[in-house]
Order: structure tokens, then C-alpha cells, then sequence
């Protein structure tokens, strides 16, 4: 047994069902990532006729942003409905006489390798997109379908195991949703500035290196800036407990950017940092409502400017959360600490199968050419 090659053209066929007037869900209408998974699309308009059918077992891929991500953003629909996508993606599926796996071709996609090679096939467009017949040039060696069925079969044990783990996360995220839901009704509303207060803190001495910046998706990263050379004097520390935003509402997709320090950071003097009353309110619980979509609108309804519009801290404090007793704070609080825990463990989980896909593929290869 031997490996061939193939040119994708070989392999695939290009699919363009339209949605026409069918009754779609919401959660069916998804975009594709950069981890080459579907998700939900937030950028839908009220006439979704034009969008394209995935059905299951078919590939969809947005190729016009090949250049700029230096990614091949593609997903294999394995769910047991179709899923439906922007006109503007490419939608294809595995030809019936091919002699490949749909899910070893899902598994050659996951590779940063493969990613790099997609971007030097793109074209010189303003995006640096790809074509799909650009795409179809392109060449892979296949082991024979025997072979890539067992290596297919490591891959999907692998990956339904991540997927059992995500669904609990998902029971615990909900357990969570429907406690401080709850509370409303049961505990009586206070507003944050009874138990907040702005920490201007500066980093004077220049003894903390640890650099951070914050996301939309409520955390910590590490700073993207250029500090070479920059002085760390005028940074607002933030300490362990305390809760950072960053007052610009308007760029960031109408969500508030922040995040709860574990450690001592230090962070723009244009970030806020609050600093909360660990015998009124536990910053972990407190953290939780800064997570919800319902403080998201809640902040972008009272920013104000023009072209930059900001939450001032004071509007902010108007906010109010229900106050339980400290012990259920902490119990919801721990709730929510394990639930970040368990969806650090899954992203890991996600990191290992793409780091094996290539392996799997090399193997499968070798395995061939013995």
C-alpha cells in the first residue's frame, strides 16, 4: 500500500443550496472561527433567503480572509441538522467516488502548517482572499481509505470525548444562569457604588513588569503594545480581586472589555479599576454579572460622546445587582470559578486534537508508505 496525491479539484464539489423560505432557528446561523468550528452569527439581517445550506457531512469556508488572518477558516458540519451561512462563503462537499474520509479532510485542514500554505496561494486583492479554484490547485496525499478510516477513528474517540466535556460545561454555565436569575426575585438590589470605588494605584516604582491588556470576552491578556522602551511608572495597578474595564464602549462591539485580576497586574492609565468591599460583595460574584450580555447593554445604553464614546464611572455605579448573604455570593461565585476552569480545560482540550491532527496525518502517511 502506497500513498497518492491528488489535487483537491479531484476530491470535492462545490454545493450552493440557498435557504429560500424555510423556518430557520437562530443558533442555525452561524459564522466559522479561526479554531475551523461553527458558531453562532450575531451579523444577521432580517432576509437570511440568500444564505447557504451546509448540510451534514459538507465543509463551508470563508476564503476572502485567507491573507489577512494568515488562516483558512473552515468548518465540517458533523451535527445531525444543516447549518446555514453567509452568501459569501464557499460551501463543499466530498465527491461520492473520492477516495477520501470527509472527516481525515477535516483533519488535514487543522494544521498550522496547512494554514501557512493557504496564504501564500492567496491572490492580490485588497483582502488577500483565495479563490475556490485556487483552492482545488491545491495538492494532498491520501493513504488508502482503510488506512484513513483507523486514524479518522482516533480522531473522532478524541473529539467526542471534548465534546461530552463541552456539553457539561455548557449544564454548568446554565446552573449558574439560573441562580443569579433567581436572586432578582428573592434578594434585595443594591447599586454597585456601595460597595465599589475607583483605584488609582500607579506603578511608581516601576517593580511590576506583568503588562496587561483586556478583551470583550472578560479577561486578561497579555499586552499586544510595543513596550519597548515605554515607562511603566503611570500604570494603574491592579490587584488580585480587583476588576479592570476599559471605558470605551463604542469599538468594541457594543460589549464593555474587562476582566478580574488572580495576580497583581498593572494595566493603561486609560483603563478603570475598581476596587470592591470584600465584606459586602465578593469580586468573583460581582465579576459574574460583569459577564452578562444584560451589563453589555446596560453600559453601552449609558456611554456618552462622539466618536468615543465611554461609560463615566459614576453611570457605571448606578448599576444594580441583587446582594444575597456573603455565603451564597460564595457558593455562586465558586460555581462560576469552576465553570472557568472547566472551559480552560476544554479550550486545552480543543489545542491537544488540533496539535494531533498533523500527527495523525504523518502518521496515516507513513503507515502507507512502509
Amino acid at each position: 500500500m502506497t500513498s497518492t496525491r491528488h489535487r483537491l479539484g479531484e476530491l470535492i464539489a462545490q454545493y450552493s443550496e440557498r435557504c429560500g423560505n424555510r423556518n430557520v432557528r437562530h443558533s442555525d446561523i452561524s459564522g466559522v472561527n479561526r479554531d475551523k468550528e461553527f458558531f453562532p452569527s450575531k451579523l444577521v439581517g432580517e432576509n437570511i433567503s440568500n444564505y447557504k445550506v451546509v448540510p451534514f457531512g459538507y465543509f463551508a469556508c470563508n476564503l476572502m480572509h485567507v491573507g489577512r488572518d494568515v488562516v483558512l477558516p473552515i468548518a465540517y458540519n458533523n451535527s445531525e441538522h444543516d447549518v446555514f451561512v453567509s452568501p459569501a462563503y464557499t460551501v463543499f462537499s466530498i465527491k461520492e467516488d473520492a477516495p477520501l474520509e470527509p472527516r481525515y479532510l477535516e483533519m488535514w485542514f487543522k494544521s498550522n502548517e496547512r494554514d501557512r500554505y493557504f496564504w501564500m496561494h492567496t491572490d492580490s486583492s485588497i483582502r488577500d482572499g483565495m479563490t475556490f479554484y485556487d483552492m482545488c490547485d491545491i495538492e494532498i496525499d491520501l493513504p488508502p481509505i482503510e488506512i484513513q478510516k483507523k486514524y479518522v477513528n482516533i480522531y473522532n474517540a478524541m473529539f467526542s470525548n471534548q465534546v461530552c466535556y463541552e456539553r457539561g460545561l455548557e449544564d454548568l454555565k446554565l446552573t449558574c444562569e439560573s441562580y443569579i436569575e433567581n436572586l432578582r426575585n428573592s434578594s434585595p438590589l443594591v447599586k454597585l457604588e456601595e460597595f465599589c470605588e475607583l483605584s488609582d494605584e500607579r506603578n511608581e516604582d516601576g517593580i511590576c513588569k506583568n503588562v496587561k491588556g483586556l478583551t470583550v470576552y472578560k479577561q486578561f491578556i497579555d499586552t499586544k503594545a510595543d513596550m519597548d522602551g515605554v515607562s511603566l511608572t503611570n500604570y494603574k495597578i491592579v490587584n488580585p480581586g480587583d476588576i479592570a474595564y476599559v471605558p470605551t464602549t463604542n469599538r468594541n462591539g457594543d460589549r464593555i472589555a474587562c476582566g478580574i485580576a488572580e495576580e497583581q497586574y498593572i494595566v493603561s492609565s486609560t483603563y478603570e479599576v475598581l476596587k470592591i468591599n470584600k465584606e459586602v460583595c465578593d469580586p468573583h460574584y460581582l465579576f459574574l454579572w460583569f459577564t452578562r450580555a444584560e451589563m453589555d447593554r446596560y453600559a453601552r445604553y449609558n456611554s456618552w460622546g462622539s466618536a468615543r464614546e465611554v461609560i463615566a464611572f459614576e453611570d457605571l455605579c448606578s448599576y444594580t445587582i441583587p446582594l444575597p448573604s456573603m455565603k451564597v455570593q460564595q457558593s455562586i461565585a465558586n460555581i462560576y470559578k469552576c465553570y472557568l476552569e472547566r472551559k480552560k480545560i476544554n479550550e486545552q482540550l480543543k489545542e491537544d486534537i488540533k496539535t494531533i491532527c498533523p500527527i495523525l496525518i504523518k502518521g496515516s502517511l507513513k503507515e502507507a508508505n512502509k
